[in-house]
């Protein structure tokens, strides 16, 4: 009698795989620039920035977000399809 335990296949089709890495990658960049523009703002608010600091960061921050769009609009993903659901956690963003 043999005691090895059944062994698993996911099927998967590449476009499934390609569009929910895609939207894995997309929404680890999403929680990136939140955490960033939210540190941006902390230290704006603490006067850490010059008017030249925030000026840049606020053109970095303006072009990330065009790039996400860009980006989710080619996997045809919308802005919510990026709040994963970490279940008894909630939601990642």
């Amino acid at each position: 009698m043999s005691t090895e335990a059944p062994r698993l296949r996911i099927a998967a089709d590449s476009e499934t795989v390609e569009r929910d890495l895609t939207r894995l990658v997309l929404t680890l960049v999403e929680l990136i620039r939140q955490l960033v523009e939210r540190q941006c703002v902390r230290r704006m608010e603490q006067g850490d920035l010059s008017d030249e600091q925030i000026e840049a960061l606020g053109v970095s921050l303006m072009r990330l977000d065009e790039a996400m769009s860009d980006l989710r609009d080619r996997f045809g993903l919308a802005p919510e399809d990026l709040n994963l659901d970490l279940g008894p956690l909630g939601t990642l963003l």
